[in-house]
């Protein structure tokens, strides 16, 4: 049996509106925030990763770490994530079967992670992890959702189609953190 054809998809291009100062860029163990969340991505072996940037796109492609990864710039992300997972389906491999989303300010997410909710998610179309305290990413998308994930506005459009039905997939422990505010990467370092 042929294995999916499976591309990671690394959210990167919030404008960092309550933290101050560009998150993708913030000091993280050996590199920064971002850079450490791409080296996780490229941990999982993904046929093709995707890595979208906006905010501060000019000092994030000088600080972070995007080696092994096609960087997509998207102009339009102050209109929230679904402006960047558009931006980035322009660049999918045609031959992708399976879109996973990661979060670039949720450093706690790991590789063994993406391949759990990869192997539990059979053939769902949308699978998501399910933590002990809820859900959370990564999210896996099925080809069949591509049309879905393009038409989709704001940054809560993600989890409009899980409402209407996911697969979930579980992951012990509780959901990592993603950061937003100066209390947050005060808690994930």
């Amino acid at each position: 049996m042929p294995t999916d054809f499976t591309c990671g998809l690394v959210l990167g291009a919030g404008g960092s509106k309550r933290l101050g100062r560009p998150k993708q860029t913030l000091p993280f163990r050996d590199g920064t925030l971002l850079g450490h969340v791409v080296s996780v991505a490229r941990e999982c072996d993904f046929d093709q990763l995707v890595v979208a940037i906006g905010g501060a796109a000019g000092e994030v492609r000088e600080q972070v770490d995007l080696s092994g990864a096609e960087v997509v710039v998207n102009d339009a992300y102050g209109e929230g994530c679904s402006s960047s997972i558009a931006a980035a389906l322009a660049v999918v491999d045609e031959r992708c079967d399976v879109l996973v989303l990661m979060l670039g300010d949720q450093p706690g997410v790991t590789a063994e992670t993406v391949r759990a909710l990869l192997a539990g998610r059979g053939h769902a179309e949308l699978a998501i992890c399910r933590y002990d305290d809820g859900r959370g990413h990564p999210i896996a998308f099925a080809r069949s959702m591509f049309g879905a994930l393009a038409d989709l506005h704001g940054d809560k459009g993600v989890w409009k189609l899980v409402d209407r039905g996911a697969e979930d997939v579980p992951i012990g422990g509780r959901i990592p953190l993603d950061v937003d505010t100066p209390e947050d990467y005060a808690a994930v370092r």
